[in-house]
């Protein structure tokens, strides 16, 4: 095979001028692999903000970042563009959807070969990203990685072949000569010892420590300056500002050391950025997260022919050993201050590590690396043994249904500055029944997951923050469990709440805990959390202990070391596991004589405690009290029939039809969701298609429950007709289910 079989190769990420890591290395790679191939480089990149970035012609079609039928319509251009090869970037935080699970819809409706560059390899993913992973690799022709270490982290951990993997060093420009004092008078800093440290600025980059090493430094160089080039990450800027730069320059006044520091606020171009490296006499990457497994920054200095300082991470570690460079521990500014002075006073020793990393850097030029990403995308088309049609027509069979927008107007509407409304007439509040604890509960669950979704706004803050507020206030400190029903006046209307509501709260504030990035809102909930661990435990309630358990499952995403909730969660589990074995036979596999309300609640946090704790009894029930409860939910016509409000007991027999609940459908939507991340058979994301259809009116009436303008839902099926109320039960039933199937549709 030749580089011409290379006709045409789509490169899929972040692009220029998006001001990122992962957009240089996409347009540096795109580059030279144009240079090395001859072959048509197009540019699929992905969008942050509203109309995107002003491309350069590469890019022909572009991805908003957080919206799932654009990944979709992405890959079905590139099938109809001829496209031979797909070059992916991959870094979990550049692609919408839990853990940037968007991008696998794309690739799984590609019909060409995937090689995959892999710019982070987690050792300890939690259970999302792991599942992401898992895909990823699964649709990935080969994978590329820039460390060996990030190579056996593949091998050891994903279980991926070895001969899958290909070991490329993250490319570098070819750096021309230069004059160190002409670049010195250039920048104005002639005869003064010059540290450096570029990349956008982010608290992970423990630029403070350098900082506080600096006043060691100038004792023994009065002339140091250190530079600190970068504007700050765009999506800190969004949530944050310019809080840490504040902070990096507050914190220099404070140590008296302004004339020694330079922060150059800007996102600068490659020419400017040699330059600024051949000033230097020395670079720091004082960054703290160990993981890192690769970073562009270091590789360009490196490959320059900088001495370098780096904290021990992954990249680091790998790049500087045998001494190519200088490791510091993490986060000690006295070590950094040691050793900037030890490299500045031993000028041999300097130039001779410099001299090594420039003849190393050789192997890192585009010009090397992109040979070794054009050998690696032909052996991945000569693997590629499974034949595709680009231009096959794929039938509905083929593909997943359309999911509806989600719409925010009926849950605003039903929203005021105390919490939501329980009740509608039709589609107007109900202030006459006022709030209630679980109806709260289940709105700040939702807030959460569109959060998680890429679907944030200040709109949604201001709600999560509604309905946090109404829970703080519901808890009661004295008796630690949660009122839940307050009039419309702001008046508790019951001294203590009922115990799904204490399990339902629960469950909230550990997905706040486990999954919102909202430091605030986590700090808080799990203050309370904590106070409310207890109450699950002291019901008889088998819904609230399964709430319990699932609102542990969440917290321990976060907090996974803690023993204290771990055993709740054990001692919870076993509550429902021997309240089966007591009740069920072959013919009634269920934890109760009778199945009322809520049901698939019970199998879902068996289903969640055996997966995380790896119990095959808890995981054996519930998947088996769930298969059973969807065949009792099933019409003959094999249509979701959920559990009507009388319910069904095992002495009659007689299975109550009508009215049907939005809160059955939910249940069975989350806990099919469950079953399939724990199985991974596709009969269970089935039944979670079949459980949310209802709600679009493939029902026992052929009605629609939900109001495809707004976005609520009507309080039941009844027996001839929909009962036309839109509360806040059935309308978060709806809106957390489309939420959780919008997950699930990037993960099938």
């Amino acid at each position: 095979m030749t580089n011409h079989d290379l006709h045409k190769i789509a490169f899929i990420g972040d692009y220029l001028p998006r001001k990122c890591g992962i957009a240089t290395f996409t347009h540096d790679l795109r580059s030279a692999i144009a240079k090395a191939s001859d072959a048509n480089c197009i540019v699929v990149p992905m969008d942050d903000i509203v109309g995107g970035y002003d491309y350069e012609d590469e890019v022909q079609f572009q991805v908003v970042e957080q919206e799932l039928d654009d990944y979709r319509a992405a890959a079905d251009f590139l099938n109809f563009s001829n496209v031979d090869m797909v070059s992916l970037q991959h870094e979990f935080g550049i692609y919408g959807g839990a853990s940037g699970s968007h991008v696998l819809a794309l690739l799984r409706d590609l019909r060409m070969p995937v090689v995959t560059t892999l710019h982070t390899v987690l050792s300890d993913p939690n259970q999302s990203q792991r599942a992401v992973m898992k895909q990823l690799v699964r649709l990935s022709s080969r994978l590329v990685v820039m460390t060996e270490r990030s190579r056996q982290t593949l091998i050891n951990t994903y279980a991926v072949p070895s001969e899958k993997v290909d070991l490329i060093a993250h490319g570098i420009p070819n750096r021309p000569d230069i004059d160190q004092v002409k670049l010195k008078e250039q920048f104005g800093v002639e005869g003064r010892s010059v540290a450096l440290t570029f990349g956008l600025l982010s608290p992970g980059k423990g630029i403070e420590h350098v900082l506080q090493a600096i006043p060691e430094i100038i004792r023994h160089f009065p002339d140091f300056i250190y530079l600190v080039l970068g504007a700050t990450h765009p999506s800190l800027i969004r949530e944050q500002g310019e809080r840490y730069r504040i902070s990096l320059e507050r914190m220099a006044k404070e140590l008296r050391i302004t004339k020694h520091v330079s922060f150059y606020n800007r996102f600068v171009e490659l020419d400017e950025l040699t330059e600024f490296i051949g000033t230097a006499d020395l670079y720091i990457t004082p960054y703290l997260n160990v993981q890192q497994a690769v970073s562009g920054t270091l590789a360009y200095a490196f490959g320059c022919g900088q001495a370098v300082i780096s904290t021990p991470y992954w990249h680091a570690e790998e790049l500087l050993a045998d001494g190519r460079g200088v490791l510091v521990p993490f986060a000690d500014p006295k070590a950094i201050a040691r050793e900037v002075i030890g490299l500045l006073a031993d000028e041999p020793r300097r130039s001779a590590m410099r001299e090594q990393a420039y003849l190393l850097g050789r192997d890192m030029t585009w010009d090397h690396v992109s040979q070794l990403y054009v050998n690696s995308f032909k052996h991945a088309i000569e693997d590629h043994n499974i034949q595709r049609t680009p231009l096959a027509v794929r039938t509905l069979d083929e593909r997943p249904l359309a999911l509806p927008q989600m719409q925010l107007d009926h849950l605003q509407h039903m929203s005021d500055s105390t919490g939501i409304v329980q009740h509608a007439i039709y589609s107007i509040p109900d202030h006459g029944h006022g709030y209630c604890t679980d109806d709260n509960a289940r709105a700040l669950i939702l807030t959460v997951l569109i959060e998680e979704l890429g679907k944030d706004s200040p709109d949604v803050q201001m709600l999560a923050s509604r309905y946090a507020a109404f829970l703080n206030v519901a808890f009661d400190r004295d008796t630690g469990r949660f009122r839940n029903f307050m009039s419309f006046d702001r008046r508790w209307l019951e001294r203590d709440g009922s115990d799904d509501s204490q399990g339902r709260a629960l469950w909230a504030l550990g997905i706040c805990i486990g999954r919102s990035r909202r430091g605030g809102m986590v700090s808080w909930a799990r203050e309370l959390f904590h106070r409310a661990l207890s109450s699950c435990e002291n019901t008889t309630s088998p819904r609230t202990w399964a709430l319990g358990i699932l609102g542990i499952h969440e917290y321990l995403r976060r907090y996974h070391g803690d023993r204290v909730a771990s055993t709740m969660s054990e001692r919870l589990a076993r509550k429902l596991i021997e309240m089966y074995e007591s009740v069920a036979t072959d013919d009634w596999p269920w934890f109760e004589n009778v199945a009322t309300y809520n049901n698939a609640k019970l199998p879902q946090a068996l289903l969640s405690y055996g997966r995380s704790s790896g119990d095959a009894r808890a995981t054996e029930i519930g998947l088996k009290s769930l298969r059973w409860l969807g065949e009792k939910q099933r019409s003959p016509e094999g249509r979701f029939r959920p559990i009507g409000c009388n319910g069904f007991s095992r002495d009659d027999g007689t299975t109550a039809i009508f009215d049907q609940q939005a809160i059955e459908a939910h249940a069975m939507v989350s806990a099919s969701i469950e079953a399939y991340a724990v199985t991974g058979d596709a009969a269970w994301a089935e039944q979670a298609h079949l459980a949310f259809d209802w709600f679009l009116g493939r029902n026992d009436l052929g009605m629609p429950l939900y109001d495809a303008s707004t976005g609520g839902c009507y309080d039941g099926l009844m027996e001839n007709q929909v009962n036309e109320n839109q509360g806040a039960e059935s309308t978060l039933a709806f809106l957390l289910s489309l939420a959780e199937m919008q997950q699930l549709a990037s993960l099938e």
